[in-house]
């Protein structure tokens, strides 16, 4: 099919939601070692809003295909692919690294200074296609369905990192997650429960907090209604917490440095309230905390949760599922922050 085109949502400039437009494209060729992928579904990532936005990646040439989150069927392979079967179910890792630098090799692919993610900085999966490297194929768990499959690989990844790798989690100990209806801090309270330690999670809607409790959250605070530094203090005996999880960004930030114990832990991989935030460095250094930024995980780490969720031991969270074409709407729905877990996107056999 090298002459024909797909029916794609396309970033046509910066701006708000409407900046999305269907547009037709050439559907895209696997090169060597290349893989193409029909998407059946794609989640959407706050990352997708900023990047809309000329928050991230602002001198990205366009028009441009959002889109890290993809789940669907193994539609063609380049020269050099001959393990994968056409029509397998697959999830798609949107972690994108050279493959063969000391970090790579390592085992830290998301290390590598040619890092991409699948979206931001190259051609995503809000299109019926998408092509990436086999490296970033991994098999999609067979309970799961497109949609439920969609919603795992950026969100589950960046949780995964945060909660083991950075958090180091073990299971005397109390770790606060923050907004608690993000697609990262579902995933992170599911793996701290895994971890065995005690979960306090934020949000500032009730009905956030009783699904928070249905993913294993021991505590929660309603932000709007109490004052959750306080809280925290309480429900620690005035001792803190051991590790805080947070992507919130600036207007939280001191509150969760103030809510660790001495010696604890703050883990970031994001500011949607704002990256500029005021750091009391008294309080990091004389009580000795730690702050570590955090961006997606290896690639690896996808294989093993999809090993637990084929054990049914993690759930997939879906907030709402809308068709391809109303990708702008689900932007705006994504900006009222009104949902629990993930926005996904069916792209249907005539998109």
């Amino acid at each position: 099919m090298p002459n024909a085109t797909m029916r794609a949502v396309v970033m046509t400039g910066r701006g708000e939601p409407h900046v999305l437009q269907l547009q037709d494209l050439p559907i895209p060729q696997p090169q060597a070692g290349e893989v193409r992928v029909r998407v059946r579904a794609v989640a959407l990532n706050h990352l997708d809003t900023w990047v809309r936005r000329g928050l991230a990646s602002p001198r990205l040439p366009l028009p441009h295909v959002l889109g890290s989150d993809a789940a669907g069927e193994i539609d063609a392979v380049g020269p050099g692919v001959h393990d994968l079967d056409l029509g397998a179910r697959v999830m798609v890792n949107p972690g994108i690294s050279c493959g063969h630098c000391e970090q790579c090799l390592s085992g830290q692919d998301n290390l590598c200074r040619a890092y991409q993610i699948l979206g931001e900085h190259r051609t995503g999966a809000y299109a019926p296609f998408v092509v990436v490297p086999r490296a970033n194929i991994v098999p999609m768990p067979a309970a799961l369905t497109f949609v439920e499959a969609a919603t795992v690989p950026l969100a589950s990844l960046t949780a995964w990192q945060m909660v083991f790798d950075k958090a180091d989690l073990r299971p005397w100990q109390t770790v606060l997650v923050m907004a608690a209806g993000s697609g990262v801090s579902s995933w992170a309270i599911q793996f701290a429960k895994l971890a065995g330690a005690r979960v306090i999670a934020t949000a500032g809607d009730d009905s956030k907090l009783s699904l928070a409790r249905t993913l294993g959250a021991d505590e929660v605070i309603n932000y709007r209604q109490e004052d959750y530094g306080a809280r925290i203090k309480a429900l620690t005996g005035g001792v803190g917490v051991d590790a805080a999880l947070d992507h919130t960004g600036a207007d939280n930030w001191q509150t969760s440095l103030r809510a660790l114990k001495w010696g604890g832990t703050l883990v970031t991989c994001g500011a949607t309230s704002g990256y500029e935030a005021v750091t009391p460095l008294g309080a990091v250094f004389y009580k000795q905390l730690r702050i570590l930024g955090s961006t997606m995980g290896p690639k690896g780490h996808l294989f093993r949760i999809a090993h637990l969720l084929e054990q049914e031991r993690l759930r997939p969270v879906v907030a709402d599922v809308m068709p391809l074409e109303q990708a702008a709407q689900a932007h705006e729905r994504m900006a009222s922050r009104d949902f629990f877990g993930k926005i996904v996107l069916e792209v249907g056999e005539k998109a």
